[in-house]
């Protein structure tokens, strides 16, 4: 019988370098895409996946994240007071999204440390990895399409992309054999390779899905590229004795630890925003007459 995923860790302690200075102040996570922080994509993806549990690992300076998915009183009775029922039902929601926990990652010693302090939140559950940096918009939402992958195989998932030779070379490379469809199976995996050990140009993109067995191993998983315990080190060790299913899902992945990604995911949103779109696609026609 398959495992529904039901619980879901959002690692959000990074610290944001590739753009500051707004991070000196601002988690990343909480760059506005039009109207909704980039964390608020993120877990409304996961929610419309089934899942009900979400931990959101986080470090200091970063309470804003916390705050914005907690009830707030008095905007709310304004908001009540003023008559804006559509925009207190809006400000409602977050918080009621789904049951969200917060915990703290004392030192920041990369994604694999990150994961292995949402040990006691996941138990003995499979659970999903939606990583904080990258938000990916799309009608089948993405986490969703690795959990049916997971409750379809019983193994690990990652979501995968094909990335071009340079990109690579800052990513993870994945040997892969193609299953159906979409999807793949994944036996190996490399973080940072150097041009001499690329095993493909498909990486991992924001998304896993993972059994609890993946504690014992980070555990037992020594630091790798820079210096950091690396979350791909330790599900090479299961490409290597379970083997691993890789989904080349649909969706437009949006890297929010990246200036350019940031406009893109702006622009594109706002193209499509129910209350600005119109205006926002004149208004780029006129700028686009004047490059």
């Amino acid at each position: 019988m398959s495992v529904k995923v039901r619980k879901a860790v959002i690692p959000a302690a990074g610290l944001g370098t590739r753009v500051l200075p707004i991070t000196k102040s601002m988690p990343k996570e909480m760059y506005p895409i039009v109207d909704k922080p980039a964390i608020q994509y993120i877990v409304e993806e996961a929610v419309r996946s089934g899942i009900t549990e979400i931990l959101i690992i986080t470090n200091r300076g970063k309470d804003l994240i916390e705050d914005h998915f907690d009830y707030s009183p008095e905007l709310e009775e304004r908001l009540e007071a003023s008559g804006k029922a559509d925009t207190l039902r809006q400000v409602r929601e977050i918080a009621g999204l789904a049951n969200i926990y917060f915990i703290r990652q004392k030192v920041t010693k990369g994604l694999g440390h990150a994961i292995s302090c949402a040990r006691s939140f996941v138990g003995d559950e499979p659970f999903a990895v939606l990583y904080g940096d990258d938000v990916i918009i799309g009608e089948d939402p993405a986490c969703g399409q690795l959990c049916r992958a997971y409750e379809k195989y019983g193994l690990g998932v990652v979501g995968i992309k094909e990335v071009t030779p340079e990109q690579i070379l800052r990513y993870s490379s994945l040997q892969v054999e193609p299953l159906r469809d979409n999807l793949y199976k994944v036996t190996d995996m490399i973080e940072k390779p150097s041009p001499d050990t690329i095993l493909s140009l498909y990486s991992i993109l924001g998304r896993c899905v993972l059994p609890s067995e993946i504690f014992d191993i980070l555990d037992q998983t020594p630091p790798g590229a820079g210096g950091e315990i690396q979350l791909t080190d330790a599900m090479k060790v299961l490409t290597q004795t379970k083997g691993m299913t890789g989904v080349d899902f649909t969706g437009t992945r949006y890297d929010m630890g990246n200036k350019l990604g940031i406009l893109q995911a702006t622009c594109e949103v706002a193209l499509r925003h129910p209350e600005v779109g119109d205006g926002f696609r004149e208004y780029l026609k006129e700028l686009v007459k004047k490059l």
